[in-house]
C-alpha cells in the first residue's frame, strides 16, 4: 500500500512537482478513514476540494427525487477526484461520495491547491487530461442507459462479476440496493430480473451466493441494444 508521498510521486497530474512541493502538499492534506457505506459528501452539497483515493474504493452515487440510484463511477486506489465548487464558486456535487468498503482518502481545500495551479500550467494540463476520460467514462455510461434494456445491463454486471465461473459458487460482494445503483433501476425491478434469470435457468442465486449456470446467454443478454 503507497504511502501518501509515494502517490504524489508516481501520479502524472504532480510530476513535476519538486520534492518541497510534495512535502508541502502532504502537510496541507486531511486523511480520513472510511468504513463502508460512510458518506464522504453528499449531492447538493458545495465541496470545494481535491481528493486523492489513497486506498479501497469510492463510489459516486447519485440519486433521483424518485428514490432511484445511480452508480455513476469507482473511484480506486491512485484516483483523484475534484467537486465542481473546486473550480466554481457554490457549484453543487452532481452526486455523493460514498466508501465503497474501508477506504483512506487524502483531501485539499481549494486554497491549498490554488498556488500550485497558477504556478505549474502542467498540473492544469492533467486534469483536463482526465476530465476528457471522465466525459468519455459518462458518455458510455449514458449510452448504456439510453440504449440498454435493464436485462442486458443486469447480464453485463453478472458476466462482470462472474469473470466466466460457470457452474462455480460466487459469493455476493455486492447487495441489490448495489446492484439497482450499477445498472440504473431500483431495487424491485432488480429483483424482479434476478428471479427471473433464476427462472430460466441463467443462474441460480441466494443471500450469499450465485452460480452462473449458462454463461453464453448471459453474454449474448449482455450484447443486445434496443434497436
Amino acid at each position: 500500500m503507497k504511502t501518501l508521498e509515494e502517490w504524489l510521486r508516481a501520479l502524472p497530474i504532480f510530476a513535476a512537482l519538486d520534492e518541497g512541493e510534495r512535502e508541502l502538499l502532504v502537510r496541507q492534506s486531511l486523511t480520513r478513514e472510511l468504513q463502508r457505506g460512510e458518506v464522504l459528501a453528499l449531492q447538493g452539497d458545495a465541496w470545494p476540494y481535491l481528493l486523492l483515493v489513497g486506498k479501497g474504493r469510492i463510489d459516486a452515487v447519485k440519486a433521483s427525487s424518485q428514490g432511484r440510484s445511480l452508480l455513476v463511477t469507482t473511484l480506486s486506489a491512485g484516483e483523484l477526484f475534484w467537486g465542481p465548487a473546486f473550480f466554481q464558486e457554490g457549484a453543487s456535487l452532481p452526486a455523493s461520495l460514498e466508501a465503497h468498503g474501508r477506504t483512506r482518502v487524502h483531501i485539499w481545500p481549494r486554497q491549498a491547491i490554488e498556488p500550485l495551479l497558477l504556478a505549474r500550467a502542467s498540473i492544469l494540463w492533467e486534469m483536463c487530461c482526465l476530465m476528457i476520460q471522465r466525459m468519455q467514462r459518462a458518455s458510455t455510461v449514458v449510452e448504456e442507459l439510453a440504449f440498454q434494456p435493464v436485462a442486458g445491463r443486469l447480464a453485463r454486471l453478472l458476466v462482470a462479476v462472474s469473470a466466466g465461473r460457470e457452474e462455480e459458487a460466487i459469493p455476493r460482494s455486492v447487495t441489490l440496493d448495489e446492484i439497482a445503483a450499477r445498472i440504473g433501476t431500483t431495487r424491485e425491478v432488480a429483483c424482479r430480473f434476478l428471479h427471473r434469470f433464476a427462472e430460466e435457468g441463467l443462474i441460480d442465486i441466494t443471500r450469499s451466493e450465485f452460480v452462473v449456470h449458462d454463461q453464453r446467454r448471459l453474454e449474448e443478454l449482455a450484447r443486445q441494444v434496443k434497436g
